[in-house]
């Protein structure tokens, strides 16, 4: 399997699983231990997320905290 076909079916595997914010860096961040379902991850690798508080935010991978739960 390819590097490419490998990342696409690691995010597709994400897609439904639960996860709770650590520390988010943004200006308007979700607030530690919210939790939320991963929507989608995008090419640039950012985990895309339905919070449970309403909000739609996206994880980064590089610069936020976050657990798989």
């Amino acid at each position: 399997m390819s590097n490419v076909e490998t990342y696409r079916k690691e995010n597709v595997d994400l897609k439904g699983k639960r996860v709770k914010c650590i520390k988010m860096n943004d200006e308007y961040p979700i607030l530690p231990n919210e939790v939320g379902t991963i929507d989608t991850v995008d090419d640039m690798g950012t985990i895309h997320v339905k919070w449970d508080n309403g909000r739609r935010l996206g994880l980064c991978r590089e610069e936020d905290e976050y657990e798989l739960l």
